[in-house]
């Protein structure tokens, strides 16, 4: 299927690896120039040259931590003209609200949530102007599934998730786009973390993690790329009267009774 995305320009941030370098990668093969961010930029140099060497588009990379806002200005005055943002830099802390520090909620947030709502802030300006683009928020089922033992992250989930309906919901006077993205458990090592740090909590032994893979929708986590193909569709044409809407990747999890 022919997305019509060729020759447009996405940035997505937290590319280096995971979902947003599975994102990068499908863009650029439906002919989307990448401009990737994230903290490292020693392993962002290494993905761009995979990914210009495989799909012969632009991939050019800042290495810039988020967390920061003059960081997120840099960003946005090195590449102010894109078509299409993926906010995907993030990584909120789990645990219960005894295990969360202050300091470490407010490093999760700093980083994802108001790394999402900074970057939004400065490209729909941008976007409003010339009347077209779309904002995609990768966000995460935590903010539909409510689960005391992930507080920090179910609090900035929900908060983002209803960020994006607000703003996407009005956007559309302005020809911009703004949708989430929630995936359930990704395999990543983002979710090997939490999954050890669960299992030790609930079973009392960390290297248990795998153990609640059974229980997952098709027996499995979902993978990056089908993750990335929804958000790469998401910023289509195909999807032209989609705004101020969560999308949920969870294999029907987030519906399902019982613990993963």
């Amino acid at each position: 299927m022919d997305l019509k995305l060729s020759g447009r320009t996405a940035l997505i941030t937290g590319s280096s690896k995971g979902i947003g370098l599975a994102v990068a990668q499908w863009f650029a093969r439906e002919g989307v120039h990448v401009r990737l961010v994230a903290r490292s930029a020693e392993l962002l140099a290494k993905q761009a040259a995979a990914i210009g060497k495989a799909t012969g588009v632009t991939a050019t990379t800042l290495a810039a931590d988020l967390s920061d806002a003059a960081a997120r200005e840099k960003v946005f005055k090195a590449f102010p003209d894109v078509d299409i943002l993926v906010n995907n830099a993030g990584a909120i802390p789990g645990g219960s609200i005894h295990d969360v520090d202050e300091r470490a909620w407010r490093a999760g947030w700093d980083l994802k949530v108001y790394g999402y709502v900074g970057l939004t802030r400065h490209y729909l300006g941008e976007m409003k102007q010339r009347r077209r683009g779309v904002i995609i928020n990768i966000i995460g089922l935590g903010g539909e599934r409510l689960d005391a033992t992930y507080i920090a992250g179910a609090m900035g989930n929900a908060g983002l998730m209803a960020f994006t309906r607000a703003i996407g919901g009005t956007s559309t006077e302005f020809g911009v786009r703004v949708i989430g993205v929630n995936p359930g458990p990704v395999l990543t090592d983002r979710v090997e973390v939490l999954g050890r740090k669960r299992a030790a909590t609930l079973l009392g032994d960390e290297n248990r993690w795998k153990e609640s893979f059974a229980r997952m929708p098709f027996g499995r986590p979902a993978t990056c790329d089908e993750v990335a193909a929804m958000v790469v569709f998401l910023a289509s044409d195909l999807c032209s009267y989609v705004s101020g809407t969560i999308v949920t990747v969870d294999g029907g999890l987030a519906h399902r009774g019982g613990m993963p």
